[in-house]
């Protein structure tokens, strides 16, 4: 709180030790103990019950309402993410009877839920594949121009001086 190292407290006992006495030192720093404990539990308090009154004033409420409006972008993608979760909740085929007609549904949205997602993974690892082979073409060229370039160059040069 002060940012008081071990060499400002040291002078701060002796000081102490002189003015007080060696006596009533114990007395002394007791009472300051005492002092500090009740500072720190008035500023407890007094921090729970401006908590308990923002709580009771609906302050959550307004920082979540400002919290939309100055990033909407976060909000939208929270719903959407709410929704997902929603959607995927549903899909879970052990929540309905696997005998009645909701639970086969159920169980065949999931199934092609999975064929889905497997399709889409199989379909980025291409993409993937693809990108990274076009890279190495393009990287090779790119080393062909250049061991290609010094040669012409120095052959143009040897030309050039005979």
């Amino acid at each position: 709180m002060f940012d008081l190292g071990w060499t400002e407290l040291l002078v701060i006992g002796v000081v102490a030790l002189i003015v007080v006495g060696p006596k009533d030192l114990p007395k002394l720093f007791r009472n300051v103990g005492r002092f500090v404990g009740k500072a720190r539990g008035m500023a407890r308090e007094f921090s729970r019950a401006m908590e308990d009154a923002a709580d009771e004033a609906g302050v959550s409420d307004i920082q979540k309402t400002f919290k939309t409006a100055t990033n909407p972008m976060g909000s939208a993608m929270d719903s959407v993410k709410q929704a997902t979760r929603d959607l995927t909740d549903s899909i879970d085929p052990t929540k309905f009877d696997p005998e009645s007609e909701t639970g086969k549904l159920a169980a065949d949205r999931a199934e092609n839920a999975k064929k889905i997602q497997a399709a889409t993974a199989r379909a980025a690892a291409d993409r993937m594949a693809r990108e990274a082979a076009e890279a190495a073409a393009k990287a090779e060229e790119a080393e062909a121009a250049l061991s290609a370039t010094p040669a012409s160059t120095a052959s143009s040069d040897s030309e050039t001086k005979a």
